[in-house]
């Protein structure tokens, strides 16, 4: 879910190389439709819109496509600064990656759960969800909300006997269509890095990755800085920094007048 571009789309052709038969799912259709012209045998897609609720339906009807499923992994997301703290913005945010994340792992657990199969659910979260992150409020927010959530379809898979495993994979920073041009991320990958340690989390199934070892080192850190310490932490997120913006004469929004933003539903951090 989520394979139109950036990792979903090269976790897919990688799989489908391989000979692995693969259902793509995205709102947007063309790199998919390519996809399945060079991989034939191997590719099904759908389009799919995980903020709308015929999500779970259309799913389904991939699934019906593949003749069933073993692995599910959700990669849909979007995020950006909103140092404005637009609520529309932090709304869209918040209904994508954690809205969209439960409606879609919670009909692939079903999914597994009443047909009586042995599955996985793997999806990207990100190193952004170890704490609030000021200048990313509503994503580190819902990526902490995204990592939470599986703990607790995990908790319910142990009570009810379902036999659903999951993958929690944490990247940081990942050249995709996500990330803005012209800017510089810390620690940041490309795909060609990235992607092979994606794939590997979901081929070896640990419960949580964190991609790369850097990263897992500096979240490490994170974690041992108490709340009351963490907030006083000026954290920049890119190279130049976006300034902090001035107060504002009109602090509620009009929604008749919020520019409306097309949401990339692809990677991560």
């Amino acid at each position: 879910m989520g394979a139109s571009s950036g990792i979903g789309l090269r976790v897919a052709e990688a799989f489908a190389s391989r000979g692995v038969k693969v259902g793509m799912a995205a709102r947007h259709t063309e790199t998919m439709r390519e996809l399945k012209k060079k991989y034939p045998d191997m590719v099904e897609y759908e389009s799919i819109d995980v903020t709308h609720a015929n999500a779970p339906e259309l799913l389904g009807k991939l699934i019906e496509k593949l003749g069933g499923m073993d692995i599910y992994f959700h990669v849909a997301g979007i995020g950006y600064e909103n140092l404005a703290l637009d609520p529309q913005r932090e709304v869209n945010i918040i209904a994508t990656n954690l809205g969209g994340f439960a409606r879609m792992l919670s009909t692939a657990y079903r999914y597994f759960r009443d047909n009586h199969r042995s599955g996985r659910i793997a999806a990207i979260t990100s190193v952004a969800g170890t704490n609030g992150i000021g200048r990313l409020s509503a994503y580190s927010a819902s990526k902490k909300g995204a990592q939470a959530y599986m703990v607790a379809l995990e908790q319910l898979a142990t009570e009810e006997g379902a036999k659903v495993s999951f993958t929690d994979i944490r990247p940081g920073w990942i050249r995709t269509p996500l990330l803005v041009e012209g800017l510089k991320y810390p620690l940041e990958m490309n795909l060609d890095y990235a992607v092979p340690l994606i794939i590997r989390a979901i081929v070896k199934r640990p419960r949580v990755a964190v991609i790369d070892w850097r990263w897992n080192i500096l979240v490490g850190l994170w974690r041992s800085v108490p709340n009351c310490v963490w907030t006083k932490i000026k954290m920049k997120i890119s190279t130049p920094d976006k300034r902090l913006p001035s107060p504002t004469d009109a602090p509620f929004a009009n929604p008749e007048k919020e520019e409306k933003e097309e949401r990339h539903k692809d990677n991560v951090k």
